[in-house]
């Protein structure tokens, strides 16, 4: 793989350096977007577009064309990427992309390498019995969840670009259809290993994995034993990944094994959403129907997942199948504590220590038992507690956020105490805690709302106001401060659901 900067001719919109089509063949299906009646572009991501090194302006003239798919830029080499997976516990050897073409990869401004890809573009040879299409509600669903994680700090997939195809896709209706360009590290999944080790291709999974160490884990060359290097090191991310999200109270809803990148960044947002009220067995996602991929299950569920990898790994590892066996068990387990580690250090910061006692899981536990019980919202929570930090007076504001303000009395004592024996001085305390503890997340009733907005009148300045808003989560924004509150009980947004 080259690691020079790509640079763009001034008649090019992309520097396409399309690295993954060099692998085996059996590891995509070169596919073309289906043409669309009548593109019209929604939103281009200026600041991300220039991030990549690409040429704004001939996107700005022809992005309706080339995000949708009806104009293949020069370069560009498109192909479907095969993976199997296991979908709420169950594997199936072939899914692939059935409805994402991807267009290459382009090495952005900080000399990283970044796929390009269009989710609805139509069929490919994994579609199976799907259209290939998507709908207006998903992709901009998509695209708002995505660039609010991004300004939340947390590694995610990014929106480039959303279109409208003037063509309808029926589901339970006939809805407006739509086309998202999604940039990521690389979408290789933990499927893509099980597909390899499914089909029992040794060379494969081998070839895939020099290939994730050279392009996401470089450092790992030099290790003794690089795979199983490489097997520590996505076990880390996705711990620290995970914990992240529990800290911003965000369930993906669909943590199937095609859903895991190898990367470590948050994919495929789908029937995802922000809990309000805390409760950590919260499960949004329609599909759902045993709360397998609920707020509080997500850490085991990430764990079970990664295993899932380090069996694909196995060959790898070592030639003896049990010492294999034995390294890859070891490095699951401390996935586990890696987890605890890091879930545990970000939540001290939301509550304004930074110092750690022995004590400090219990002070955290008790007010998530108290939310819990008072049915106080977790977001609101925080950013109150981060205020009273740096103001007394703050205090009645903070139990305001509970069912009965009296009962948070006992644990703020508690937290006081423990605060006496931490080093911040209070505006610092305070300061902290707002960089720890958002404002503003993508509340599900200002998604929906935004989503109905566009799709039943073509109105999309809540869509634009809700990206505004949210590209600044960490700020007062006295302005927005209505989008702090949590819904009415007649918002409430009770289940999400799937693109396809």
């Amino acid at each position: 793989m080259t690691s020079a900067l790509q640079k763009n001719r001034p008649d090019t919109a992309f520097g396409f350096d399309n690295s993954y089509l060099r692998l085996p063949q059996n590891f995509f299906a070169l596919q073309a977007p289906t043409q669309v009646a009548e593109p019209w572009l929604i939103k281009l991501n200026v600041p991300l577009a220039e991030e990549l090194g690409l040429n704004v302006e001939i996107l700005k003239r022809d992005g309706a064309a080339i995000f949708s798919g009806n104009l293949i830029p020069e370069g560009a080499e498109p192909l479907a990427m095969a993976y199997s997976g296991h979908q709420f516990g169950h594997f199936v050897p072939l899914l692939g992309d059935g409805r994402a073409i991807l267009l290459g990869e382009v090495i952005d401004r900080n000399g990283q390498r970044r796929d390009i890809q269009l989710k609805g573009a139509g069929q490919t040879p994994f579609s199976r019995r799907g259209d290939g299409r998507a709908a207006l509600g998903p992709v901009l669903r998509e695209y708002i969840i995505s660039e609010a994680m991004f300004a939340l700090g947390i590694p995610a997939t990014r929106a480039l670009a959303a279109v409208l195809t003037g063509e309808g896709v029926r589901r339970e209706n006939v809805l407006p259809g739509a086309v998202f360009t999604r940039v990521a590290a690389s979408h290789i999944r933990v499927g893509t290993f099980q597909y390899l080790a499914a089909g029992g291709d040794e060379d494969g999974i081998k070839a895939l994995a020099d290939y994730v160490i050279e392009r996401h884990y470089p450092e790992l060359l030099a290790a003794e034993n690089p795979y199983l290097a490489l097997y520590e090191a996505v076990c880390n991310r996705q711990a620290a990944l995970i914990a992240r999200w529990l800290q911003v109270g965000f369930i993906h809803g669909v943590m199937n094994t095609d859903n895991m990148t190898i990367s470590g960044e948050t994919i495929d947002f789908g029937p995802c959403a922000f809990m309000d009220a805390y409760d950590p067995m919260t499960v949004f996602s329609s599909i759902d129907q045993h709360g397998r991929y609920a707020y509080a299950n997500q850490p085991g569920i990430g764990q079970w997942n990664l295993a899932r990898l380090g069996e694909a790994l196995l060959p790898l590892i070592d030639v003896d199948r049990d010492k294999a066996i034995e390294h890859a068990n070891a490095i699951i387990k401390a996935y586990g504590e890696r987890f605890h580690a890091q879930w545990l250090q970000g939540m001290r910061g939301k509550i304004g220590l930074d110092s750690a006692e022995d004590g400090d899981l219990e002070v955290i536990q008790s007010l998530l038992a108290l939310m819990q019980a008072q049915g106080a919202d977790f977001t609101l929570t925080f950013r109150r507690l981060s205020a009273l930090a740096g103001d007394p007076g703050a205090e009645s504001v903070f139990a305001a956020t509970f069912r009965e303000p009296a009962a948070t009395a006992e644990w703020l004592l508690q937290w006081r105490e423990r605060l006496s024996r931490d080093p911040q001085v209070p505006a610092d305390r305070a300061a902290a805690m707002k960089r720890a503890n958002p404002a503003f997340i993508p509340r599900n009733h200002r998604v929906e709302q935004a989503i109905e907005a566009a799709v039943q009148d073509g109105d999309f300045s809540l869509f634009e106001a809700l990206l505004t808003v949210l590209s600044h989560p960490y700020d007062e924004q006295p302005a927005f401060a209505a989008y702090m509150e949590p819904p009415k009980p007649e918002e409430r947004v009770l289940q999400t659901f799937c693109g396809t």
